[in-house]
């Protein structure tokens, strides 16, 4: 089984910056698009950003020109660079890699374990 392996949450002041952090181990397997996705309590998850196999990039119009994506891909890792960090930022994030499995035809989306990232004012 693939696992995902996020880092880099934590609490942080208004306008401050953090960076996130999501690898893929195992084997066997090549990934195709990645993402960041955000969960407040109560409320429905919502894409973040994300980045093509070829490097193409989108945002949520919320976190544009704050907010910097990328990958390595000799790694199997995504990133998330946040700066400007917003209260209304505060949130659970979910790394998100679709990942083709040898032998299959199709991409599977795999999702990390979650971090919470907390801005305060």
């Amino acid at each position: 089984q693939v696992q995902l392996v996020e880092s880099g949450g934590g609490l942080v002041q208004a306008g401050g910056s953090l960076r996130l952090s999501c690898a893929a181990s195992g084997s066997g397997f090549s990934i195709n698009g990645m993402g960041w996705y955000r969960q407040a309590p109560g409320k429905q998850r919502e894409l973040v950003a994300r980045i093509s196999s070829g490097g193409k990039t989108t945002y949520g119009d919320s976190v544009k020109g704050r907010f910097t994506i990328s990958r390595d891909n000799a790694k199997n890792t995504v990133y998330l660079q946040m700066n400007s960090l917003k209260p209304e930022d505060t949130a659970v994030y979910y790394c998100m890699q679709e990942i083709l499995m040898g032998g299959d035809y199709y991409a599977r989306n795999y999702w990390g374990q979650g971090t919470q990232v907390t801005v305060s004012s």
